[in-house]
């Protein structure tokens, strides 16, 4: 109706919305359904259709036109609801056909049954969905995919044909639905289901069986954890998803057959090409292995090329690491032998056994790969021998920079750089010289004379790995270590002793000289030290000290006496340094006062009687002598210690004594 045709009707005109009196007051049903038109283009909420209605009663509009309105309200709310029918069907279909899609290009059976459960439970709007699958060798039926669920033991359910809802559709391949759960006893309820739904709290509960031809293969399910009653509609969709699964399920049990079948020709085939392989692998392996060598590579790049060519794990390993009586049968018959699933070759050299190549795991070897097991084996032997010359020669060398070291002092100190720079080793840097000793009886001299070389090849394999030098000497054997930043040479020591009586298998006592430096410039420093050294390692053994490290530093002022340089000045720092910085720093009398309290018995009285202080004064001092020193400054060891350091201070500072 247009605003003329109302003013000469005799109605107000207002300019509103539609829902407001001027637009419900038309005196037809076409001006009743203009304002539910506005709704609908809008898609206004249920609620707001009863707006005009009420609207037009509030204006005391007559009864036709409140009816007219009542009319219009109605067919509109029916129009509303066929819309969002057909929108749901739409969205419906839309899910259907994108799981289609999904199966029709299937690669991973869960991620399809996944995204079924997820659009089931987003189109029906429920809590939950999850997919159960049958075991028929159990005959039950178990969880296989859910979505919202939270409870660990509802994800971990199976239930027995007949037992719960979903056991009830398994058995009966009938679509089942209840809406409160604990209240229905149309199914068997079990202590363990209860617990599981319980955990998961849900009430209402859809289960559709999943069809292949006339057999259930599992059940999808919708739930909600509040009463919900489900829709016939709502039933139908879930089972067209059940419907999809099913056929998803039943297209990777096909893909699974068709792959099992062509995994068993390919087996079929490689066993033919293995067949036709084997001379091709032996002259492979003759290929590699010859390659290796010339180009000077090591056991186990020897292992990790055999690994290969044997499709298993090849490992060198020392004599001890592997079964003696399996290494030593393999070394008489001078073949490869099975122990259990491995298979060991020894690796001999004139008798000698140097260790074993190992294959793991591999118990079925035919003989063209136990022949290639053999052949590694003796190349490993070779290359082992060539080590051992290059190994030996290297030490040669390194014990021959050390001897010069310690004897020709008229070296050329570039000369003897270079020398160690060949070996990796810096005479620039801090060392300290070490000396060992093995501790313990010897059988007869020809087991004393082999336990020391094998002292000297530890040492010397320790030199090389510390950038260091080593050489046999004075019936021992003298090493020449890099000392860091972070260790002392008690550190070094202890660590050298641990280190070397290991690798021997006897007590090892190691003596240390304090750190030297400048070694190339200053010849006759590596022969000082080394006499320190040795005074260490004597002392260690007169102390009952067998098989321990120590270095000058550890001995306190009879380090004074095995050092060969005397250091009183290091002495006195070490000892009573922090007191006499202190002194100096604050013109304090601490040292005045220690040197006091010492001469008065480490009485306090008579020491505030020497000074002329009160009591208290020396209390003070002492305690923060205490702090500078350590609490056991007063012990016995200690006190001696400071005594001496008191007394050769004073002795060193200029003036009367």
């Amino acid at each position: 109706m247009s605003r003329d045709h109302a003013r000469s009707a005799g109605r107000p005109v207002t300019g509103g919305a539609p829902g407001d009196v001027a637009e419900v007051s038309g005196g037809s049903d076409g001006a009743a359904e203009a304002p539910y038109l506005d709704l609908l283009a809008r898609d206004a909420s249920v609620e707001a259709y009863e707006q005009p209605v009420l609207l037009a009663r509030a204006a005391g509009r007559p009864a036709d036109r409140i009816a007219a309105l009542e009319r219009a309200k109605l067919l509109a709310l029916r129009v509303r609801s066929e819309l969002e029918g057909r929108r749901r069907r739409e969205a419906e279909l839309s899910a259907l056909f994108e799981t289609a899609h999904d199966l029709a290009g299937l690669r991973d059976l869960d991620a399809v049954l996944q995204a079924i459960v997820q659009r089931a439970r987003s189109l029906l709007g429920t809590d939950v969905a999850y997919l159960s699958l049958n075991n028929p060798a159990r005959g039950d039926t178990y969880m296989r995919v859910t979505e919202g669920s939270v409870a660990a033991r509802f994800q971990q359910l199976r239930l027995g044909m007949g037992e719960g809802l979903g056991g009830l559709v398994a058995q009966t391949a009938r679509p089942y639905v209840t809406d409160d759960y604990f209240k229905d006893d149309r199914f068997q309820h079990t202590l363990a289901i209860d617990a599981g739904v319980r955990d998961e709290g849900l009430v209402a509960i859809l289960g559709v069986p999943l069809m292949l031809g006339p057999h259930v293969i599992g059940v999808l399910f919708a739930a909600d954890r509040r009463a919900r009653v489900f829709e016939r509609e709502q039933i139908a969709l879930l089972g067209s998803f059940a419907a999809l699964a099913a056929a998803a399920i039943d297209t990777a049990n096909l893909l699974t057959e068709t792959r099992t079948a062509l995994a068993g020709l390919e087996r079929a085939n490689e066993i033919i090409r293995d067949g036709s392989a084997v001379i091709e692998r032996a002259s492979d392996v003759h290929d590699r292995l010859a390659e290796l060598v010339l180009r000077g590579g090591g056991v186990h790049d020897v292992a990790a090329a055999v690994s290969q060519v044997l499709d298993g794990t090849v490992e060198f390993t020392e004599t001890g690491a592997a079964s003696a009586g399996a290494l030593e049968a393999s070394r008489a018959e001078g073949h490869a032998v099975r122990h259990e699933s491995d298979w060991i070759a020894a690796v001999a050299a004139g008798g000698e056994l140097l260790g074993a190549l190992v294959l793991r795991g591999h118990p079925d070897l035919d003989p063209v790969d136990q022949r290639t097991l053999e052949r590694a084996a003796m190349v490993t032997s070779l290359l082992l021998l060539a080590r051992r010359s290059a190994a030996e020669a290297e030490q040669r060398v390194r014990g021959e920079l050390l001897d010069d070291l310690l004897d020709a002092r008229d070296r050329d100190p570039r000369l003897l750089r270079e020398r160690a720079a060949r070996l990796h080793a810096d005479l620039a840097a801090t060392h300290v010289v070490l000396t060992a000793r093995l501790e313990g009886p010897a059988a007869d001299a020809e087991e004393e004379a082999a336990a020391r070389r094998r002292l000297w090849s530890a040492a010397s394999h320790l030199a090389a790995t510390r950038q260091g030098l080593a050489a046999a000497r004075d019936g021992g054997t003298v090493l020449l270590l890099p000392l860091t930043t972070a260790d002392t040479a008690t550190d070094v020591a202890r660590r050298t002793a641990r280190h070397l009586g290991t690798a021997v298998h006897l007590p090892v006592t190691v003596g240390a000289s304090a750190p030297v430096t400048d070694l190339a410039t200053q010849p006759d420093t590596v022969a000082a030290a080394y006499t320190e050294a040795r005074r260490c390692l004597d002392a260690l053994r007169l102390l009952g000290r067998a098989g321990d490290g120590a270095a000058p530093e550890d001995f306190g002022f009879l380090g004074l006496l095995l050092a060969g340089e005397r250091d009183v000045g290091g002495f006195v720092e070490r000892t009573i340094g922090p007191v006499v910085a202190y002194d100096e720093r604050r013109g304090t009398e601490l040292l005045h006062t220690l040197e006091a309290y010492f001469a008065g018995g480490m009485s306090p009285a008579r020491t505030k009687d020497a000074l002329h202080v009160h009591v208290n004064t020396v209390a003070q001092r002492l305690e923060r002598v205490g702090r500078l020193l350590g609490e056991d400054w007063q012990t016995p060891a200690r006190a001696l210690e400071i005594q001496l350091a008191l007394r050769l201070h004073r002795l060193a500072a200029p003036g009367p004594h």
